[in-house]
């Protein structure tokens, strides 16, 4: 990205270019102003219209979620999403990308991802309770992915245990596609009153414009910009486009915040996060309807000299803009007097439509705040299927013929970097701080107490990159499938959802036709699974010299539990349960964590779902879980029913033993995979009311085996034995895989 004195457009022609903006845009932009924009007023346009804040690429594929339902109070367009969880309490929540500056500055990136976020969910009203995070990195043998695996997970921690939000789950994994480009995806939940919810509007004419928390520096000048381009070996350069987060400030400017909502002293809030004090002051404005007036000499500086455009588009972190009326200021500096933040009134509201911003008394630029907050061009991409596609779904995997030992299998399996446990990344987030964590990192979901009403939310990001790659209409289809299952396992009912979407570059036909093709899949898997989208991201040009990502859409989704004390664990815990298989015997190793282990192909295609099977699955495990009647549930994922069975087993603590019938390969059966099926334990009193249930859903159960209370894991096919591991063994395949990141 060009440094300070280039951004300045008299000093070189068609500088709009490097700003990022096309001819066609900026002619555009000067039809709408009616004038040829000045320096000033086009770095604002760039930032707004960088594919970062506008979405042109995007939107009209964004429109095929379904974004309303009977629990919706506030769908996509403002800082968060919110659902009503009952008891006049809402549910808030959304989740965004930090790629890019993750890749340049890995703790600095990860960190101010997490913060960026976090204001998303206070700015709404909001108490936020937990963090979740959705990471990919290169193979962990590379030394470049060690030092960004390091630099991520330490920013992550450090950013939230700092604040003192738990962070409570998530997922990592590695394939050589994200070596250059890391992705970051952060989740923010909170709960609210719904009586408290405020929004980003810059209502009432004669109203304050206020700025709150950090002064402004250089940090993070057309951060969107750099964020809106492809990675290249002259990113490094952009390193000043790395925000800076400074997570103390960061807590007293929540408890600032909502005091100031608590005492109804704002009428509207916007947190400062991509294109700054541009972003807040057209956004708002634009959302309202109103004008606005302002002085950038009100802006408090961290260092002199800093030129309008610079104030405009920085991107340091910790500020809000308030929208305050006049009676009320007096209140609102009292608090932040208390909390000892810079606050000052920088204009206000206007009649009219237009952003006036003035320095030191002289008119720097005027735009018309919905041209510069929503007037970007909507673009339809050229759409074209990847030749890949045809070629890796053509892959003969019935000519995989694996004779190896299975039980040898499973151990590669345990231990593979997707696969092996993550502690190492979790141990180092603070996920019990606030004491409302119930169920933490390593189960299906997390699940977190609400003690105002007895209610528990469940929460969690999934998303398969492999099957999206191979397939991305299914590929969309899972991922929806398997958040919302996870949810399920634990009892919750699912809510709502926030995606984030990861893809290559845009403009290029391939890769356009990986994200329409996985928002449609997604999008038909929300409708049927009655999962509304409430907010999200889209993150392009993941791309580094011209290697692309694997398509990369993360779900993050919510559930509600009625009864914070009746959730399901994943683990087996009680000798003698019954150990069943709910849904769908159809598995495949296309794509599977099995092909790419033992055979280092990605390839085939991953078996597909029926929608209204598993939207019968979910509502019987809920069911189940809610009468009591079973003792553990997991969702059988990655490494097929024998990973399942390990993880069952070691998450408990006990063995079991399993004998397979049901005539299909050995092999498949146990590493296969397959969506719609969860691994199930329950008394042996309950299976025959268990069975009932199930043949009214027309769902499949299939008896497994039991819990032994043993201290090994021993599998049968028919009379013969398969492999019978011991839980140490297990243990420490499972365990010592990322031993490196502990030295």
């Amino acid at each position: 990205m060009a440094d300070a004195d280039n951004l300045r457009p008299e000093k070189a022609p068609k500088i709009w270019r490097k700003l990022g903006l096309k001819d066609f845009e900026y002619e555009m932009i000067v039809e709408q102003l009616g004038r040829e924009p000045n320096p000033v007023e086009l770095n604002m346009y760039s930032v707004m219209w960088s594919e970062h804040c506008s979405y042109k690429h995007s939107r009209s594929s964004l429109k095929l979620f379904p974004t309303g339902g009977p629990r919706v109070v506030q769908g996509p367009g403002e800082n968060a999403g919110v659902v009503d969880i009952g008891d006049g309490y809402g549910a808030v929540f959304k989740i965004e990308s930090h790629n890019h500056p993750s890749a340049i500055e890995p703790y600095q990136g990860a960190a101010t991802g997490v913060g960026g976020i976090l204001r998303d969910i206070y700015t709404m009203g909001a108490q936020p309770i937990a963090f979740l995070n959705s990471l990919r990195f290169g193979p962990p043998n590379n030394a470049r992915s060690r030092y960004l695996i390091e630099g991520v997970v330490a920013g992550i921690g450090g950013y939230g245990n700092c604040v003192g939000i738990p962070t409570v789950g998530g997922e990592v994994y590695f394939e050589p596609c994200y070596r250059g480009n890391p992705l970051v995806n952060a989740m923010c939940v909170g709960v609210m009153p719904l009586k408290r919810l405020v929004l980003g509007q810059a209502c009432g004419e004669g109203n304050l414009v206020v700025l709150a928390g950090a002064r402004t520096g250089r940090d993070g000048i057309h951060g969107v910009t750099f964020a809106s381009e492809e990675l290249s070996d002259q990113s490094e350069e952009d390193r000043p486009a790395v925000q800076v987060g400074d997570p103390f400030l960061g807590k007293i400017l929540i408890d600032a915040t909502l005091e100031a909502v608590e005492k109804q002293l704002v009428v509207g809030v916007q947190d400062l996060g991509g294109a700054g004090l541009t972003c807040a002051l057209t956004e708002t404005a634009s959302r309202a309807g109103t004008g606005l007036e302002i002085d950038l000499k009100m802006v408090p500086l961290r260092e002199e000299g800093l030129e309008p455009f610079e104030i405009l588009t920085s991107e340091s972190q910790e500020r809000m803009l308030f929208i305050v009326e006049p009676e009320k200021l007096e209140d609102l500096e009292k608090i932040f007097q208390h909390w000892q933040l810079p606050l000052s009134v920088l204009g206000q509201v206007s009649a009219g439509k237009m952003v006036t911003v003035r320095h030191h008394g002289e008119v720097v630029a005027e735009v018309p705040a919905e041209s510069v907050a929503g007037g970007a061009p909507a673009y339809e991409p050229e759409s074209r299927e990847p030749e890949y596609i045809g070629k890796l779904s053509a892959f003969d995997l019935s000519a995989l013929k694996p004779a190896g030992d299975p039980g040898q299998y499973l151990l590669s399996l345990l231990s593979s970097p997707d696969i092996a446990s993550k502690e190492w990344a979790w141990q180092q987030y603070d996920y019990m701080v606030r004491t409302s964590t119930l169920e933490g990192p390593g189960g299906d979901a997390a699940v977190l107490r609400l003690r105002e009403t007895g209610k528990a939310l469940a929460v969690t990001v999934d998303g398969n990159s492999r099957y999206t790659y191979l397939d991305p209409y299914l590929g969309g289809m899972l991922a929806v499938a398997e958040a919302t299952r996870n949810l399920s396992c634990c009892g919750a009912e699912p809510v709502g959802i926030t995606d984030c979407l990861n893809f290559g570059n845009p403009e290029k036909p391939e890769m356009f036709w990986q994200f329409r093709q996985a928002v449609e899949g997604m999008a038909e898997a929300c409708r049927v699974l009655e999962a509304p989208v409430v907010g999200g991201n889209v993150s392009f040009y993941n791309e580094v010299e011209d290697e692309a990502i694997y398509p990369t859409p993360v779900v993050g989704a919510v559930g509600l539990l009625e009864n914070a004390k009746n959730y399901c664990k994943t683990g087996f815990v009680r000798n003698g349960d019954l150990i069943y298989l709910l849904g769908p015997c159809e598995v495949s190793f296309g794509g599977s964590q099995f092909l790419k282990e033992l055979y280092g192909k990605v390839a085939g295609r991953p078996a597909g779902i029926d929608l209204e099977m598993e939207k019968a699955v979910q509502a019987l495990l809920r069911r189940l879980i809610a009468d009591g009647l079973i003792v553990s549930a997991h969702d059988l994922a990655e490494g097929g029913l024998a990973v399942a069975l390990a993880e069952s087993c070691l998450a408990g603590g006990r063995g079991a033993a399993v004998t397979l019938a049901s005539g299909l390969d050995s092999v498949l059966e146990l590493f296969g995979e397959g969506p719609t099926r969860v691994l199930i334990s329950l008394p042996p009193e309950a299976s025959d009311r268990v069975l009932d249930l199930a043949r009214k859903k027309r769902v499949r159960m299939s008896e497994l085996g039991r819990v032994d209370g043993g201290d090994s894991l021993t599998v049968k096919c028919g009379n013969a034995l398969a492999f019978k591991l011991g839980l140490d063994e297990l243990k420490k395949a499972y365990e010592e895989v990322f031993s490196w990141i502990r030295t």
